[in-house]
């Protein structure tokens, strides 16, 4: 059982209202409990001056200052070796133009990527609207979240806070930063009741309808080098159940091998509706894990036609001798 400290998870998040709600509902007796919990207080219980504050606590991408913690040094440190001078000046300015626009510090969970891939997410996301950018950032904070509760369930839970990277002021004011975000959220016209149904997904996507990522839960960390493979159930006899174990009635959609985030690559076609139906994702765990105790992990679930124009992230939890899954967004 784990139980945790508000000062602890200030370093996993820095918005004061999530360390607490985090700690409350502690002790957890899994990092799978605790990462289920953590997702539901950031999305359900902590508003827009929580995620502000959140963000304010991260350095700029590709920041090299003695006061980065840790973990910020080891996140961006595919991106810092990979910077070129022309690439860093590059991202200083996309950096202070993003900042202009938005009022916050450009979020990414930049753990395995390089200087080229976070500069052209940076420009990609300068085009969203203020509100969808708001939203991206947060689930990009979420990312983050769940990657330093996994470093804070290994042995690294009781290191001090040493940084500034838990609860900090930063010089851009939270008044400042909620002007900006707030005069955006006021003249964002209101839903009518005929586009209810386009709160549930989006018409413009920017991937895939079916994502996942793969933790190493026994070590605390993504897990890198596991082959992924996404199938969809194309037998119009029958569905997939516990009854009919014969499983010939699956197709291959797209198979990939998790990065140093522990991110699959793209496993199906970017569409603005996926199909209903049922689908398998599968993971290689006997080459990543070969003393373990699953040769394979897979994952059977449901699209319903109400749900096509969702988003569905489904992770794997993984140790040698357990496993557990759910429904990301």
């Amino acid at each position: 059982m784990a139980t945790l400290a508000v000062e602890d998870v200030l370093r996993v998040n820095g918005s004061r209202r999530f360390a607490a709600a985090l700690a409350a509902a502690s002790p957890f007796a899994s990092l799978a409990d605790a990462l289920l919990a953590a997702r539901r207080i950031w999305l359900n219980e902590v508003d827009v001056n929580g995620w502000l504050e959140a963000f304010a606590a991260h350095p700029a991408i590709g920041t090299t200052s003695p006061s980065v913690s840790k973990w910020s040094k080891e996140e961006q440190s595919a991106a810092i070796s990979t910077a070129t001078d022309s690439t860093a000046q590059e991202l200083a300015e996309w950096n202070a133009r993003y900042r202009d626009k938005f009022g916050f510090v450009f979020m990414i969970c930049a753990s395995g990527r390089t200087a080229p891939e976070v500069l052209a997410e940076l420009k990609r996301r300068y085009a969203n609207r203020p509100i969808v950018e708001l939203e991206g950032a947060a689930q990009e904070e979420l990312k983050i979240t769940e990657l330093r509760l996994a470093k804070l369930f290994s042995s690294e839970a009781a290191a001090p806070t040493t940084s500034a990277e838990g609860h900090i002021s930063q010089p851009d004011k939270a008044a400042d930063r909620m002007r900006i975000i707030g005069a955006h959220l006021g003249a964002l016209p209101q839903p009518s009741a005929n586009k209810a149904s386009q709160t549930t997904g989006s018409s413009n996507r920017t991937r895939p309808p079916i994502t996942t990522h793969v933790l190493d839960t026994a070590l605390g960390s993504p897990a890198s080098g596991i082959e992924v493979h996404l199938e969809m159930w194309k037998a119009v006899s029958s569905p997939p159940s516990f009854e009919n174990k014969d499983f010939n009635g699956w197709t291959m959609l797209g198979s990939s091998i998790t990065n140093n985030d522990g991110r699959s690559g793209q496993l199906m076609d970017i569409v603005d509706n996926v199909a209903p139906g049922f689908y398998r994702i599968s993971f290689n765990t006997s080459k990543y894990a070969p003393s373990g105790f699953f040769p394979y992990v897979s994952i059977i679930f449901e699209i319903k036609k109400s749900q096509t124009t969702e988003h569905f992230h489904v992770p794997l939890l993984h140790s040698p001798f357990s496993f557990t899954t759910y429904r990301g967004s």
